[in-house]
């Protein structure tokens, strides 16, 4: 659909055939039709309301750092959300509620809670993207997830054409999963999230690798800050390829490209018999009743795709097995060629179908 200069103008973020590669981290795909950035809540409204008035599809866009754009781009609105405004504080009890503007880096948020002694994010140093993406994805890593700060969540319903607030529950969080990225898909744009964390908290230290970081200084008694917490997971981040705004080819990733399965107990016999290797071998986590979570990079590494491992113009980053990468001139096309060559070999051999973590936007 072409639309005149005068209904473009009514919006005046509003413009036409914008490139996607630039904001994203993979730095792949087409143009939007038409796209917007928008800074303030108004905006946010305006922009919801001209996609709904002209039946246009709208996707919100963040930090970039989760999503596989197609060649061909997206036929519709894109709306990046550069929400920010000073972070908010104010007491719970022996809680602090701290409130921070969608369009923030979620790093740069991470170092503002360690730097004041607000435990319960510490974990989660070196995630690429903002804080707006946090929710939808219910990030996680080195035994945290946002789930367990998370209090509200401040968005603009597109169904009511309201802001709304939404608590834990509402929120619906699981696995990687909310409400934002499942049942409710497409709803909803995060404005401000507010977190409740620990002042003087000691930091979480249930991830074997921070546990192996610190062994020395834990068999000694003694506990690191939560800023050498930050500091030791943004290098181990650095060490697989996993930072954010780490440069190079590994830097040119959108961070794991499966999620870990988590499939019946009975699947391990599959493995066993296939691999011939004896069950306490196989790296797994109970999930709940008769079921398990096995590591995705593990099973890679079984169907023989390792670090290091080109296909064309992509490939899987040298530090980490489930990082796929841009190696410089990469498609979209060639992306999902690698993620279906993966697919196919993990079922074959396991019968396990593999689970794409990055959002797929224009397929």
């Amino acid at each position: 659909m072409l639309y005149s200069q005068a209904v473009l103008h009514s919006v005046p973020e509003l413009k036409e055939f914008v490139s996607l590669a630039r904001y994203t981290t993979l730095q792949i795909g087409g143009p939007a039709r038409l796209f917007a950035e928008v800074s303030t809540e108004d905006e946010v409204a305006a922009v919801a309301g001209f996609a709904k008035k002209h039946g246009m599809p709208l996707f919100v866009l963040g930090g970039g750092s989760n999503v596989l754009v197609s060649d061909s781009g997206f036929d519709g609105l894109v709306m990046r959300v550069a929400v920010r405004f000073s972070i908010r504080e104010r007491s719970d009890g022996e809680m602090v509620l701290v409130e921070a503007g969608a369009g923030e880096s979620w790093d740069g948020f991470v170092r503002y809670a360690v730097d004041r002694g607000f435990a319960g994010v510490e974990c989660l140093a070196g995630i690429p993207g903002d804080v707006g993406g946090t929710p939808v994805q219910n990030v996680g890593a080195y035994g945290q997830e946002v789930s367990e700060t998370i209090v509200r969540v401040r968005a603009y319903d597109m169904v009511a054409g309201e802001f709304v607030e939404l608590d834990r529950a509402a929120c619906g969080f699981g696995y990687r999963r909310s409400v934002f990225n499942s049942e409710a898909r497409g709803q909803y744009v995060v404005t401000s999230v507010t977190y409740r964390l620990r002042p003087g908290g000691e930091p979480a230290l249930r991830y074997a690798d921070l546990k192996n970081h610190f062994s020395a200084r834990l068999e000694a008694g003694e506990k690191p800050s939560l800023r050498e917490v930050y500091d030791a997971v943004r290098s181990i981040r650095e060490a697989k390829g996993m930072l954010a705004g780490q440069g190079g080819p590994d830097g040119r990733s959108a961070g794991s490209f499966f999620k870990n399965p988590v499939v019946p107990k009975a699947a391990l016999d599959r493995i066993v018999a296939t691999l011939i290797i004896p069950a306490e071998r196989i790296p797994h986590w109970p999930e709940g009743e008769d079921m398990v979570k096995l590591p995705a990079a593990w099973l890679l590494e079984q169907a023989r795709f390792f670090k290091g491992f080109e296909m064309g113009e992509v490939g899987i980053s040298s530090r980490h097995t489930l990082a796929f990468i841009n190696r410089g001139h990469a498609t979209a096309a060639e992306m999902v060629a690698l993620r279906n060559a993966i697919q196919r070999r993990v079922k074959a051999m396991f019968g396990i179908e593999l689970e794409q973590e990055p959002v797929g936007l224009g397929f």
